[in-house]
């Protein structure tokens, strides 16, 4: 959506009128690795079945299933 040089608007002024960060302009998204997809899904799942799991029993629960990861 923004473009560089040729438009009288800076970067930054662009940036500002789409309300975005002026830092996402310049960084280039970085795909996720496949076990972190894959924990996302888990989490996804196990948060539909159990919403009322806050971070403690949400870690626990992927714990139990074999994951390593902690609270946050």
């Amino acid at each position: 959506m923004t473009e560089p040089p040729r438009h009288v608007l800076s970067i930054a002024a662009q940036c500002r009128l789409l309300s975005i960060s002026r830092s996402c302009e310049y960084c280039a998204p970085v795909p996720q690795s496949k076990e972190t997809l894959a924990l996302m899904r888990m989490i996804n799942t196990t948060f539909l079945d159990w919403p009322w799991y806050g971070s403690r029993h949400l870690a626990e629960h992927l714990q139990r299933a074999g994951q390593e990861v902690g609270r946050r």
